[in-house]
Formats: C-alpha cells, sequence, structure tokens
C-alpha cells in the first residue's frame, strides 16, 4: 500500500497512489480517514484499500497536481541515527561507535514533500543527508530479533538537513539538527508488506540540482531496522506514529573539499528504491521570520 497526504480546499486528505494516480479517498467516501497517522494508530490501514477499491476514474488526481502534507503530521517522537553507515563514519570527525548513536529532532524542524527548505538567516553551513524513514506501527517495549518487524508500519524518504556550524558548537547535535524546516519528508508512506524485511537491500541516493552526491545501499547500514529496534526499546517505548530517521551514507557536503553546502535555489532530492522520490527547493531565510508570533 502506498499513501500520500494532501492539503485540500476542506483540510487534509489521504490519497492512495496508483501508479501516477493518486486515488481521494474522501472523493470516494466522506466518511473515509484523512489522517495517515490516526489511520495506524486505530490499527485500520488494511480498511483503506475497500475505500480504492470503490473508487471511480473522478476520484482520481493527478500525483503532480497536489499540495503535499508530511505523511505523519505529528510524530510524537522523531528518533534519528548518527554514524550508522560505515563510509560515513570515515568521512568525518568521528570514530565507529559500539552502539547506535540516537538524537532526536522536533516536529517543527521538518517538512513536506515540495515545500521549501529553509536556509537560516544564522549558518551557510546547511547540509543534505539522504535517509530512510522508519514508521512505527504499534506500541512497543523490549523488543527482539524476533518480533521488532512486527512493530513496523511502513517506511518513506526523509532528509536529515543538518546546520553543521550549530551542531559543532557543543558535543550535543540538537541545535544543528533542529532549525526549522531543514528536515523533509515524505511524500509517501509505503506499507511494510511492499517492501524486503527490514526494508534490506534498497539503493539510497540524494542529488543536489541534478547531480547524485550521495549513493549507497540500506544493506551498508551497520545497524540494521532489527537490531535498532531492539537496542532503542530497551529504554524507550515507542508508538504508533513515531519516526526513526536511519542515518545517512557518505558523501555528505561537509566532508568535501571544498565543502558542499546548500543554498537559496538549490534542489535537493532523495531517492530510494521501490519508496519515491523527495523533493525539495532550498530557500533562504527572510528575515519576516523574525521575532515572537
Amino acid at each position: 500500500m502506498r499513501l500520500i497526504s494532501f492539503q485540500s480546499a476542506d483540510g487534509p486528505r489521504i490519497g492512495f497512489v496508483k501508479g501516477d494516480a493518486v486515488i481521494d479517498l474522501t472523493s470516494v467516501d466522506v466518511s473515509a480517514p484523512r489522517d495517515i497517522q490516526q489511520v495506524i494508530t486505530e490499527g485500520l490501514l488494511d480498511e483503506l484499500s475497500a475505500f480504492a477499491a470503490r473508487a471511480s476514474e473522478a476520484d482520481q488526481l493527478a500525483l503532480d497536481d497536489l499540495v503535499f502534507n508530511m505523511p505523519i503530521r505529528a510524530p510524537g517522537k522523531i528518533l534519528c541515527l548518527g554514524l550508522n553507515y560505515i563510509e560515513h563514519v570515515n568521512e568525518g570527525i568521528f570514530e565507529k561507535q559500539p552502539f547506535p548513536t540516537i538524537f532526536m529532532r522536533s516536529v517543527t524542524s521538518m517538512t513536506a514533500h515540495n515545500a521549501p527548505l529553509i536556509r537560516p538567516l544564522v549558518s551557510k553551513t546547511l547540509d543534505f543527508e539522504a535517509e530512510l524513514a522508519l514508521i512505527v506501527g504499534k506500541q512497543a517495549r523490549h523488543l527482539t530479533p524476533a518480533n521488532a518487524l512486527d512493530v513496523v508500519a511502513g517506511y518513506s524518504c526523509a532528509n536529515d538537513g543538518s546546520v553543521r556550524e550549530y551542531q559543532r558548537h557543543t558535543i550535543q547535535w540538537t541545535m544543528g539538527k533542529n532549525f526549522d524546516d531543514t528536515g523533509p519528508f515524505g511524500p509517501v508512506f509505503v506499507s511494510a508488506d511492499e517492501l524486503p524485511p527490514g526494508a534490506k537491500g534498497l539503493n539510497i541516493q540524494c542529488r543536489l540540482n541534478g547531480k547524485t552526491v550521495q549513493s549507497s545501499n540500506t544493506d551498508m547500514m551497520m545497524f540494521p531496522v532489527v537490531e535498532t529496534l531492539v537496542y532503542i526499546t530497551a529504554g524507550l517505548t515507542l508508538e504508533p506514529g513515531d519516526v526513526i530517521l536511519m542515518g545517512t551514507p557518505s558523501g555528505v557536503g561537509h566532508a568535501r573539499k571544498p565543502p558542499l553546502w546548500m543554498k537559496g535555489g538549490d534542489v535537493v532530492e532523495v531517492e530510494i528504491d521501490q519508496i519515491g522520490v523527495l523533493r525539495n527547493v532550498v530557500q533562504d531565510e527572510g528575515a519576516r521570520n523574525a521575532g515572537c508570533k
């Protein structure tokens, strides 16, 4: 199952992706759910296929014409892995760690497909990081290798946009990873049954202005999905709609000589096999955003 969340005149709706077309489930039936996160939480994913099966041609929209929302509008937790591809470890200033490096992002740091990716006023060091996003489908604690994949609802694409200067102000990464609208996420939610177990063997790329700057495969993760879920739930309860970003491959801008930072007008794309393409245009933050709201 492939789903997107899009904005209509009467609020968010769920689209059931079928090839290049999108079935507007609310057009099929006004009682259809409108929130993917709620559908996951209530265990209603399978019911969406029944709505889609009743669709006529009049219920179909062109994917390119839509205004996208993030597939999960308000994750309770956004957990992120750093240093999860050995080539990325080797190109940086850190050493390989014996355990997953976990940090968190806020919802306000994330943004949707085709929405502006904001380069902040205070720094030019905005970097790209193509990542696999995992969406949790069930409450879970103390998972084991045998049952870890049972809690995965699906996957999407993400770009863990990082303001490197602020990331390195201290030994904590929170500031550099949480600038507003720097973390694109989406557009498509792909249910876990559509992909190999643990999303293994998927090519992952980042392109900047059409040039490939990152290229790897999810098989290259040092801490794959199962191991990551087991580690996280040793201490944290995962809940439906939580999101886990699974780390980025080598090729990031800060490791290049000279560094390659994203700037206003750049087009950045993350593509993952069997999931799709996440695209954003970088926009310089305007002075109008300053001050209290």
